[in-house]
């Protein structure tokens, strides 16, 4: 909708960018807080968030060179230029991912009460990184004419201009908004190490399966005429994270600490 927040003379500053780095200021601020909270280092967790962005960003734009490899073969500078779009999410999420546990490992904290510190702060970046497609126009739907769709008008927008479409960035907004509140209440109720991060999975997962019916972009890795490569993922995700609980819960059980003011019931006095 508004793909340049700033422009002064040749200087811009594109709204993608701006939301992108207030998501994760507030992420960081959010797993801080957490990590202090549940006993964590700190300064560890905070080494943790650099790579977890680096990973985020090298990530999803190796993923989307790859899905497009014969065109970037044929413009290679192209590359680099990720102000113009071409960042994959799940590209970097797993290159996210990949860097964070040599990271956990390299400091010795536990893997997954790690996890769970950041699992309410990706929420956060999703959300906020859904708002910046919006404003940049990728990531689009397909044509629609429900009350609620959006027609992009900007001449530098990324979507298609002049056509009512479904605000699928929007949806995916609100479903990171909505697994934000669920992880953010039960963070200090959860019953097992991992268990914020399963959550995480799941619900990004069963948000993005559903969004796939609606976009409408270009966009590579697709499997078929009708079905993304990011479609099969975000299944796949669904289906190792409710694997995967069981297992946590039998493994990571939380044992409730005794209530401080319990004392111990006195022993009847034996009778001789």
């Amino acid at each position: 909708m508004h793909p340049i927040l700033i422009e002064l003379g040749g200087f811009s500053i594109k709204t993608y960018g701006f939301l992108i780095a207030v998501g994760f200021a507030i992420g960081l601020f959010l797993a801080l807080r957490e990590a202090r909270r549940v006993g964590l280092n700190v300064d560890a967790i905070g080494d943790l968030a650099f790579y977890i962005l680096l990973g985020a960003i090298v990530g999803s734009r190796l993923y989307y060179i790859l899905t497009n490899f014969e065109y970037f073969t044929q413009h290679p500078l192209d590359m680099i230029k990720i102000w113009e779009g071409g960042l994959t999410f799940f590209g970097g999420f797993i290159l996210a991912v990949i860097l964070c546990v040599w990271m956990i490992r390299k400091h010795r904290l536990p893997v997954w009460k790690t996890l769970d510190v950041f699992a309410p702060s990706l929420a956060v970046g999703v959300f906020f990184g859904r708002l910046g497609c919006f404003s940049a126009g990728c990531c689009y739907g397909k044509q629609c004419d429900l009350p609620w769709a959006v027609t992009f008008t900007h001449p530098q927008t990324l979507a298609r201009i002049g056509v009512p479409l479904h605000p699928t960035q929007l949806y995916s907004a609100l479903g990171a908004a909505v697994t934000f509140v669920l992880l953010y209440s039960l963070r200090t109720r959860k019953t097992f190490d991992g268990q914020l991060t399963l959550l995480w999975i799941l619900c990004y997962g069963t948000v993005r399966l559903i969004n796939e019916q609606f976009r409408g972009d270009v966009r590579g890795g697709m499997l078929t005429e009708n079905i993304a490569l990011s479609f099969v993922i975000a299944a796949i995700l669904i289906i190792a994270s409710l694997a995967l609980f069981p297992i946590l819960k039998k493994c990571n059980r939380i044992t409730p600490a005794p209530a401080k003011n319990a004392h111990p019931k006195p022993e009847k006095p034996s009778k001789h």
